[in-house]
């Protein structure tokens, strides 16, 4: 079995011994009784990650690993869809032509190897995958497409967004990435710099048989649940979610404090269910659109990609086999 080790050495907690461990497990691994040819390969730049996938797919490789965070997860998969031929997707074409993909978890937050069943520690990870490896075992899941972006686990745009761009401005400057750098973050950004009396945002689903839902101030995408953790904790906005169905949708109607203290509350007491009369919730939905009145803040899977005040999402059925 080929396999591309895919390596992000800045990586919130990637270093070159675990780093080195997983070369040698996977360098002596067996995959369903074929040895692993590995070959590793290290991210230089952002975007790295997309086209090494990419080739690893159109090369032929059986297998591609990622050590990192979710943006390395996100920009594999992107490489690994992008190498199908044109207007093949999901499905359509067939996961089992695609390279499967193994997540050793080296970020912050590591949001999609979580929610996809594996351990939050690297090295417990790399014994789950080595056994799932050695047993053939793997699982299919489904990815959202932003416009001409696929996403893993969730997308946002306003606030949620807001609150990615500002923490990775303090990651710039030398912050690490820490539970709490997000809820300071996420209180300042709120408290000093979001527009909370102007909500600004359509959700359109033209040709869906629904109405559109008018004036919401901040719209969280959900692939699967939950939407992010906070230490162990699971930080829940749409629990159905599920890589199984299609994209689940959140959003919030408005911004006041008190209405929103009240969600933060919900929210970080890890409540599976929140309520509330600003909070609009839609289940399992194909596609749709998000228009904004001027471009907001815009984020996939936790990285920052500007300002949009349009985006298009459909949700890709089957697009990847994780080894789980």
């Amino acid at each position: 079995m080929r396999a591309l080790l895919v390596v992000n050495p800045k990586a919130t907690t990637t270093s070159e011994y675990n780093r080195d461990l997983l070369i040698r497990a996977l360098g002596g691994a067996t995959a369903a009784g074929r040895a692993i040819d590995l070959r590793v390969a290290y991210t230089t730049r952002r975007g790295h990650a997309v086209s090494l996938a990419h080739d690893a797919a159109r090369e032929g490789f059986d297998l591609v690993v990622t050590l990192g965070g979710d943006g390395t997860v996100n920009e594999a998969v992107n490489g690994l869809l992008s190498a199908d031929p044109d207007g093949a997707e999901g499905a359509a074409y067939g996961a089992h032509r695609r390279p499967i993909l193994a997540v050793v978890p080296g970020g912050s937050t590591n949001v999609f190897a979580r929610a996809a069943g594996l351990p939050r520690d690297w090295a417990e990870a790399t014994q789950v995958i080595l056994a799932a490896l050695r047993q053939g075992r793997t699982r299919t899941v489904g990815v959202g497409r932003a416009d001409d972006r696929y996403f893993t686990f969730c997308a946002g745009l306003g606030l949620d967004a807001e609150v990615v761009r500002r923490v990775e401005r303090a990651r710039l400057k030398g912050r690490t990435s820490t539970p709490g750098l997000y809820v300071r973050s996420a209180m300042a950004q709120y408290l000093t710099e979001t527009d909370r009396s102007t909500p600004m945002i359509t959700l359109d689903r033209s040709g869906s048989g629904f109405p559109d839902e008018i004036g919401l101030a901040s719209v969280v995408v959900q692939n699967t649940a939950p939407w992010t953790y906070i230490g162990d904790r699971e930080i829940h906005a749409s629990a159905e979610a599920s890589f199984d169905t299609a994209l689940d949708v959140f959003g919030l109607k408005v911004l006041r404090l008190p209405s929103t203290a009240r969600l933060a509350s919900q929210l970080l007491r890890g409540r599976p269910r929140i309520n509330g009369k600003q909070i609009m919730t839609i289940h399992d939905v194909y596609s749709f659109g998000l228009r904004a009145q001027r471009p907001m803040a815009f984020q996939l899977d936790g990285d920052y990609l500007g300002e949009r005040g349009k985006v298009e999402f459909v949700a890709v059925p089957e697009a990847i086999r994780v080894v789980v």
